[in-house]
């Protein structure tokens, strides 16, 4: 596939397992205020891979929309990062899992914004928007939660120690990462590496986190080799309807 159509793949993806993750809160958030703000952090996101995937269905010029990639693709067709497929956990370990992957979209989207693809850098420059306030507000609720009672820091600490090792994908570099960073509209993952790090670090320190001491590197989400069992479980719930009834229409 080409870099330009898989790199597309990847970012729409990405955005729509995690925003089918935050959305599962639906109705579950710990108050009412944090159960409206998930709600409309996953429908950001969701639209934002409709974005993605709508571009990438024009791209690969065989006439599928994003409904068709989104719906009838199965687990080893998605190219999302390992991180977003995760289980929500508690509310510390979704928060955690947000702030981690906003800190790293928000660089991402920033940089290709300003890409010399004219397509990919309009969607970015709408997505960013929504994304600061995504980062904003998880960097806040990291602290307070990290920096809270003794019963919540232990649950943020525990979160960050499981949701780590997956944390290494997001800034790896593969040949489809080169190639766009070839043509001029992507950013090489390693100058995002060195902002990632600090502004991490940064937060974790102000919520009293330790970053975890082992360095081992969970992969194979974002070129499809090797996603976890939750996936499958995810798309199972996600496309039932629209693989049940493929004609069907509001």
């Amino acid at each position: 596939m080409d870099a330009r159509i898989e790199f597309l793949h990847r970012m729409g993806d990405t955005a729509l397992i995690l925003g089918h993750r935050v959305s599962e809160w639906c109705g579950h958030g710990p108050v009412l205020e944090e159960d409206i703000a998930l709600a409309n952090t996953a429908l950001d996101l969701i639209g934002q891979s409709q974005m993605w995937l709508t571009l990438a269905g024009e791209s690969e010029g065989a006439a599928r929309t994003a409904d068709d990639l989104a719906f009838h693709r199965d687990a080893h067709e998605f190219r999302n990062l390992l991180i977003v497929e995760r289980p929500n956990g508690d509310f510390g370990h979704t928060i955690l899992r947000q702030f981690l992957f906003d800190v790293y979209h928000f660089e991402l989207l920033t940089r290709l914004g300003n890409g010399q693809d004219a397509e990919i850098s309009a969607v970015a420059q709408k997505a960013v928007k929504e994304v600061s306030y995504h980062l904003e507000r998880s960097s806040d609720l990291v602290v307070r939660l990290g920096d809270g009672s003794d019963e919540s820091h232990r649950r943020m600490q525990s979160a960050l120690d499981q949701l780590w090792p997956y944390t290494g994908e997001m800034l790896m570099r593969d040949k489809v990462d080169e190639a766009m960073a070839e043509r001029g509209i992507l950013p090489d993952p390693v100058s995002i590496t060195e902002v990632w790090n600090q502004r991490v670090a940064s937060t974790l320190d102000m919520a009293t986190l330790a970053v975890p001491e082992h360095r081992g590197v969970q992969k194979g989400g974002k070129d499809g080799r090797m996603h976890s069992e939750h996936l499958g479980h995810l798309l199972a719930t996600m496309q039932i309807l629209p693989r049940s009834y493929p004609d069907a229409q509001w």
